[in-house]
């Protein structure tokens, strides 16, 4: 199991969730209401490492987490 932790204004507390592959995370969250309309435009860390590949292999234990843009003045 993974740990899936969602930040700022998504306001869901943190989940597990069995995936492989961000990618395969990213299929389950669709479903998840009030995460779906996040994924488009959120960044993502594995770890507390930011990245962008949907391929990249999760393990149990790791922490991915769902980073919202936020606008600041």
């Amino acid at each position: 199991m993974i740990t899936v932790e969602f930040l700022g204004p998504i306001g869901k507390p943190p989940m597990e969730v069995e995936a492989g592959t961000l990618g395969e995370l990213a299929e389950a969250l669709k479903n998840v209401e009030g995460v779906s309309e996040w994924l488009g435009t959120s960044a993502v860390a594995i770890n507390d490492a930011m990245t962008a590949d949907r391929n990249a292999p999760l393990k149990d234990g790791d922490k991915v987490s769902i980073l919202p843009p936020v606008c600041g003045g």
